[in-house]
């Protein structure tokens, strides 16, 4: 065991450096699994970072734009908030040195994307906004003394005291090792959502709801957790992680077309291409299940433009040997954000004590039951500012000054079981994935509680399919269709039912039984 001063931020991802920057120079300890920079889903972020920065936009109509895609669920109050200190984030981060694209009279280059009513989203080079943002800030943090950064660490667990967090237990991410306890003044869980749950992902690999499950297993309170948002253009090419085709190839005009040459969305919603994301992804995985190949079409629309104006899209084709100039580019439906995870309030604090919450594990409301798009940088960024303000505001926050912490694993510790890991994907992505029904969902319960019995001695596989059974779960106790969770056996929505999820593991481990009695009582 290690007692600190410092405050434990749990991730690398630009919550968690942007959390650590503005708590400067309060001493933080980052926990990363990864090098810095490496493994974080916010690098990956191609599109932008949503706010109304031109003279013809406002935060209002952000706002609204936000409650109209998350399908009834948005916390107003928290959209309005969100929307309206967009802008002095997206200054700060300048002032900071991120190379935001700008036109020659220095005002900043807005993109459209779908669900916008206007052209909102600041992105950089295209589609390198993520990228660019960790860059920016991973060189801050190098000049400020105050934080330290362990990398190659995985936390594993969170030690309480009644309704109180006390610490984190953390191991090695590289190879098997003991837990080792960090004893810590207050915790801040900015450790990405749970796409990598699914067989097609456009998340970083260690990414599958670790952070999320840990809270849930420690007792704090989730929200949302059935609202899971597929992404409808993850390249099609057989790699895992699948890689993303932005957003924002479809705002410039991509279209959207099947083996048979035919454009599919126009006949679906009045928006085309552009339509919510949800609509976009039930359709693409139709023509998928059809048989149909959806593609992704940028040769009218883009050109040859494509390859300077998007990078990571031309990257990623001339690694499949694919010419978007001259050939369509395969699309198939990934798990890309997950709007619920751990519940938070406006000042980022959790259920539990001196346990705060921002990034993609955290369920505040914003989202909904559809994420608008490019809102999911954002909402880090407003989160982690708000988090380190309260945390120093309750006091949490020592004396600039603490020793470093000095970290050595034991010996000990299970090697990952890569096949039960690959066969809870495969679960989750044929049961609780686009498409949803009771059966199924029973089924995917029962499988994740077969393979958490068999694995119980592994508390970062436990912390995998602790979010996988509050997914299944919640998405069983939601008996229609909204956003992101759509039911084939309720396909419409209840309007009783326009509400957030609030679940802790508990109740959905209740529900998780009863379909393992329903099996056991079934007759032979």
């Amino acid at each position: 065991m290690i007692r600190t001063d410092r405050i434990v931020i749990v991730g690398a991802g630009i919550g968690a450096l942007y959390a650590a920057l503005e708590l400067a120079p309060r001493p933080v300890l980052m926990i990363s699994p990864e090098a810095l920079g490496d493994g974080a889903s916010s690098a990956w972020a191609q599109g932008g970072v949503a706010a109304a920065m031109a003279d013809s936009d406002s935060p209002e109509a952000h706002a609204a734009d936000t409650v109209r895609a998350g399908a009834g669920t948005v916390d107003a109050t928290v959209a309005a908030m969100v929307a309206r200190v967009a802008r002095a984030h997206i200054l700060d981060l300048t002032a900071l040195g991120a190379p935001f694209d700008r036109d020659a009279a220095g005002a900043y280059v807005m993109s459209r994307e779908a669900a916008h009513s206007a052209p909102r989203v600041v992105r950089v080079a295209g589609d390198q906004a993520g990228r660019q943002i960790m860059r920016t800030l991973i060189a801050a943090l190098s000049e400020t003394p105050s934080a330290q950064v362990i990398e190659g660490a995985l936390a594993t667990r969170l030690q309480t005291e009644g309704d109180r967090v006390t610490g984190v237990w953390v191991t090695s991410a590289a190879a098997p090792s003991g837990e080792v306890l960090i004893e810590a003044p207050a915790v801040l869980l900015a450790g990405g959502g749970s796409g990598g749950l699914y067989a097609q992902t456009t998340n970083p690999p260690r990414i599958r709801g670790q952070v999320i499950g840990m809270a849930a297993r420690a007792g704090a309170l989730m929200a949302d957790p059935e609202f899971v948002q597929f992404h409808p253009t993850s390249f099609d090419i057989g790699e895992d992680p699948a890689p993303l085709a932005t957003e924002a190839l479809r705002g410039e005009g991509a279209v959207l077309i099947n083996r048979h040459g035919a454009r599919f969305m126009t006949g679906v919603h009045p928006d085309a291409e552009l339509a919510p994301r949800d609509i976009v992804a039930r359709a693409i995985f139709a023509e998928t299940q059809s048989g149909n190949r959806p593609v992704l079409d940028t040769r009218a629309a883009l050109g040859a433009d494509v390859l300077t104006r998007f990078p990571a899209v031309a990257e990623t084709c001339a690694r499949a040997g694919i010419d978007p100039v001259t050939q369509t580019i395969p699309v198939a439906v990934a798990a890309h954000y997950h709007m619920g995870g751990i519940a938070a309030d406006a000042h980022g604090r959790s259920s539990l004590a001196a346990l705060w919450v921002c990034g993609e594990a955290a369920s505040t409301g914003l989202h909904g039951a559809n994420r608008l798009a490019s809102n999911g940088l954002l909402e880090a960024l407003v989160f982690a500012r708000a988090a380190a303000r309260d945390i120093e505001r309750v006091g949490a926050v020592p004396a600039p000054a603490a020793e470093p912490v000095a970290l050595s694993f034991p010996e000990g510790g299970l090697a990952a079981d890569h096949e039960a890991l690959a066969d809870l994907r495969r679960t989750m992505t044929a049961h609780v994935g686009v498409r949803r029904n009771a059966g199924g969902l029973k089924a995917a319960l029962r499988v994740i509680a077969r393979l958490e019995a068999a694995h119980a001695d592994d508390p970062s596989f436990c912390n995998m399919t602790a979010t996988a059974t509050l997914i299944a779960a919640a998405a069983l106790q939601r008996t229609e269709s909204r956003g992101g969770h759509w039911r084939d056996d309720y396909p419409n929505p209840d309007p009783r039912l326009a509400h957030r999820t609030m679940i802790r593991l508990s109740e959905a481990l209740c529900l998780r039984e009863t379909a393992l009695n329903e099996t056991a009582d079934a007759p032979s």
